[in-house]
């Protein structure tokens, strides 16, 4: 999260969290280069479903109730709510356990890399990034939230 503003959303860290789980759930050349790849460092769809939700319990209600605090309007919030369902559907299908390839290969993986892509293009604009550079690394999202 190069430039975002650190202090500018009171619950950035959260912010972050999704953020870096729309950008990897987005992109599919990283889907292919990294989690097919079992490259180290980016953690799995099943880390990045965790990031989504963990912390703000995405799967229990909507990301409307975050206007103010992580989401900055309601557009936001109606892009993740849309990125959250589809992920969390095809997760119960194919099992938090599934290899990468169960989670790339269901058809309706293309939707939510479409959802996902809409959801982390309009928070990175909103945060002054550009949306199309790679995403960060674990590590890297620990040491911009201050995470342990």
């Amino acid at each position: 999260m190069g430039g975002m503003p650190l202090n500018d959303m009171p619950w950035w860290r959260w912010r972050a969290n999704v953020r870096s789980a729309l950008h990897m759930l987005s992109d599919t050349r990283f889907h292919e280069e990294c989690w097919l790849a079992g490259r180290d460092g980016y953690g799995d769809v099943t880390d990045a479903v965790y990031r989504l939700v963990e912390d703000t319990w995405l799967d229990n209600w909507s990301a409307e109730k975050y206007v103010g605090t992580i989401f900055r309007d309601s557009g936001e919030a109606a892009l993740v709510d849309a990125a959250v369902l589809r992920v969390l559907r095809i997760m119960h299908q194919v099992g938090a356990d599934a290899p990468v390839s169960a989670f790339l290969n269901h058809p309706g993986w293309p939707e939510t890399v479409r959802a996902a892509r809409e959801a982390h293009v309009r928070l990175a604009v909103n945060d002054g990034e550009d949306p199309d550079g790679p995403p960060r690394t674990l590590d890297g999202l620990r040491t911009a939230t201050g995470a342990v």
